[in-house]
């Protein structure tokens, strides 16, 4: 935004002037965000009409729970995303109760080119490079369970495994990540 009428208070202000009521914060919180949002919500629910829904949700979800926003358990974007994808998740998830889940294909490369104006390139390029040091089976699974919303028995299913297994695998792969992470 720019001009005389530009709000170029930080995230976290803007969620403590929504959670009093501040319309003109909420106004700029959408538009700074929304193309984040919505682009994580399209990465569970590909049919727009699907994602507009649940975008719509989520800013009224962000209208209500805004003064639950804590600094210190993280950035506001990754608390915005997160409401995000779980609202994407839910909808899928009602989607899928009592018919067959699809599981898509997933690019390995993708988590790590999540479009964000306030992530740091080097935390993106760190996040590639640690992905890639994953065995294939555990990044695939992390990257269909995380982007797509794929279920540990769906997961099974597409490798022939029980969900007990997948379950390791995300595991172990997760806490590979942290490591890989934590020494970059």
């Amino acid at each position: 935004m720019s001009g005389p009428d530009a709000d170029d208070r930080p995230l976290e202000e803007l969620l403590a002037a929504i959670a009093e009521g501040d319309r003109r914060a909420f106004a700029t919180l959408y538009t700074r965000t929304a193309a984040k949002l919505y682009g994580t919500i399209l990465r569970i629910l590909p049919e727009g009409g699907q994602a507009d829904d649940a975008l719509q949700d989520v800013y009224a979800r962000i209208w209500h729970i805004a003064g639950g926003y804590d600094a210190a358990r993280g950035r506001p974007i990754t608390w915005l995303a997160t409401i995000a994808r779980n609202r994407a998740l839910d909808v899928l998830r009602r989607e899928r109760s009592g018919a067959h889940g699809r599981v898509v294909d997933v690019d390995a490369e993708l988590l790590a080119a999540i479009p964000d104006e306030h992530t740091d390139p080097a935390e993106s390029a760190a996040l590639a490079q640690c992905l890639a040091t994953l065995d294939p089976v555990h990044r695939e699974c992390i990257l269909l369970a995380y982007l797509h919303g794929a279920s540990r028995e769906e997961l099974g299913a597409r490798f022939g495994k029980p969900s007990g297994t997948i379950k390791s695998w995300i595991s172990r792969g997760l806490a590979s990540l942290r490591g890989c992470l934590s020494g970059v």
